[in-house]
């Protein structure tokens, strides 16, 4: 099994990121919408930069 700590760790926080986004939209406070959303945004593109860094050897399924 290939477990990866910090991809899940970063999943993690953008899940609570926009979960956080639903918590202001209700609470109606602009600023914390825009915060959590620009939060939410930037760490998933740090997700997203993390993967196609990973040697495509990796992704095709690859052993050894």
């Amino acid at each position: 099994m290939n477990f990866q700590l910090s991809k899940l760790l970063l999943a993690i926080c953008v899940i609570l990121s926009f979960s956080a986004a639903g918590v202001a939209i209700a609470f109606r406070s602009p600023l914390f919408i825009v915060l959590t959303l620009v939060v939410g945004f930037v760490l998933m593109g740090m997700g997203i930069a993390m993967k196609r860094r990973q040697p495509e050897k990796a992704e095709a399924g690859e052993i050894g």
